[in-house]
């Protein structure tokens, strides 16, 4: 996996923006929205092979700008391996079916797991999921990080998770 969910996000939300926030309110003009917490357990995968198991928070900021809407999230592998990053997420529902798009920068601290060439690393993925009446949020979700060729060495690492969250307004 490459930059492809990088380039999706920006696709997919800069053409929503275009569409659906300029002509009404401001391209990136500021939106209460709902924060969540979300909570992902699942396997990391490095070299296509599954390596550990990892536990990632992430908490959606309360407001949208225009399509996007600011996230910080953290996680931590069984074999010390940790990520911390902030960004951004762009969201479209089908229904109570939802899918996700991310993408966050951020600090990968290696413990024992891979080499991955930088400590700076970006995550970006995708989530499909329901929605229950209840708003909580059910879904799977597959990212990659990498490095975007900062560093000679950017071999990547994936994850696949279920991811659960939570709204908190």
């Amino acid at each position: 996996m490459d930059g492809t969910f990088a380039v999706l996000f920006l696709i997919a939300g800069l053409t929503d923006m275009g569409v659906n926030h300029c002509p009404e309110q401001g391209c990136l003009a500021p939106e209460a929205s709902e924060s969540r917490l979300a909570l992902s357990f699942g396997d990391v995968m490095y070299q296509e092979d599954q390596v550990d198991r990892e536990m990632y928070l992430r908490y959606d900021l309360p407001t949208n700008y225009g399509p996007f809407q600011p996230a910080i999230g953290a996680s931590l592998s069984g074999d010390g391996t940790a990520w911390a990053g902030a960004g951004a997420t762009w969201t479209t529902h089908f229904d109570r079916a939802y899918m996700q798009l991310h993408l966050m920068p951020g600090v990968y601290a290696r413990g024992d797991g891979p080499d991955l060439g930088s400590t700076i690393e970006f995550r970006s993925g995708v989530e499909i999921g329901f929605e229950a009446y209840n708003g909580i949020r059910y879904g799977v979700s597959y990212d990659h990080r990498s490095n975007a060729d900062l560093s000679s060495v950017n071999p990547g690492l994936e994850t696949l998770q279920f991811r659960i969250s939570f709204p908190l307004n």
